[in-house]
């Protein structure tokens, strides 16, 4: 019997690359978007299903998981990849903003997951992929609010890895790192960031970290498909290995991150963004 995986954000980028190489490999696909009605590439097949399903509205997810149920008999894993970017800096974002953030990168992983995990250990089996970022490994200027939901998912996927375990489900991340192409997810990252102003005190700042971002975005970027291809494999890999990165370590932050004394990451920061007032 094919497995079946649940996959939401599939109106785009790492979403759909996922649902098409998972349909590909012989699984059932449930592929979740906030608007099913409007999406052209992906169509009802056999193994696949289309389903409404908005990490904001907690009705929507209960009843996308009842229907890959109804429809499949069971769901085998599940990929939370639906999310987004605020950039700019923090003094200038909007509460509104700030909590959608958290609603979406956050609550809403974790609503997705608390509706099939009854299920899951119903079977007394399950897979949770929660789709990370090197954002949520270090700590980058402008991308504050970003940085600070990516982090509360890593908290949050490695301390529910050892609650399921008792459960035989297993809980992964995927990291992609901060260069990816061809997806949707800058495009609205900029279209949020021109909503939002920030004071005059910070344009030389700003300035010269675009800079040091764009140097770093000048490098070898990974495409949707490679981000959907560490997907399958972390799904298909039998082992309980917690983190699967994808594409380059951009500027070698993370690594840095990683080998580096407090001090010394510092200093490495600092030549790469302007940390100190002028």
């Amino acid at each position: 019997m094919n497995k079946t995986i649940l996959i939401t954000g599939c109106s785009s980028g790492f979403g759909k690359a996922a649902a098409r190489l998972f349909i590909a490999k012989g699984w059932n696909v449930i592929a979740t978007m906030r608007a099913p009605d409007q999406e052209t590439e992906l169509t009802n097949s056999t193994n696949l299903l289309l389903a409404r399903l908005d990490v904001q509205d907690a009705a929507s997810i209960h009843n996308a998981v009842e229907t890959g149920i109804e429809r499949f008999g069971q769901i085998d894993a599940l990929i939370n990849n639906a999310g987004f970017s605020l950039a700019g800096v923090f003094e200038s974002i909007p509460r509104e903003k700030i909590l959608e953030q958290f609603e979406v990168n956050v609550f809403g992983v974790m609503e997705v997951t608390r509706a099939l995990l009854p299920h899951f250990r119903w079977n007394r089996s399950g897979l949770i992929l929660n789709v990370s970022s090197r954002a949520g490994l270090v700590g980058l200027p402008m991308l504050t609010l970003y940085c600070a939901a990516k982090y509360a998912l890593e908290g949050f996927s490695e301390s529910l890895a050892y609650e399921l375990a008792s459960q035989n489900i297993i809980v992964k991340l995927v990291e992609p790192s901060g260069g990816v192409s061809s997806t949707d997810f800058g495009q609205r990252m900029g279209a949020e960031r021109t909503q939002i102003n920030a004071p005059a005190d910070y344009d030389r700042f700003i300035a010269r970290t675009n800079a040091a971002y764009a140097g770093m975005g000048a490098k070898r970027m990974a495409t949707a498909t490679e981000v959907a291809q560490v997907l399958h494999e972390a799904a298909t890999d039998v082992t309980n290995r917690l983190r699967y990165f994808t594409g380059e370590d951009t500027g070698g932050l993370a690594q840095a991150r990683r080998e580096l004394s407090e001090a010394d990451f510092r200093e490495f920061m600092r030549a790469r963004f302007p940390l100190e007032a002028p």
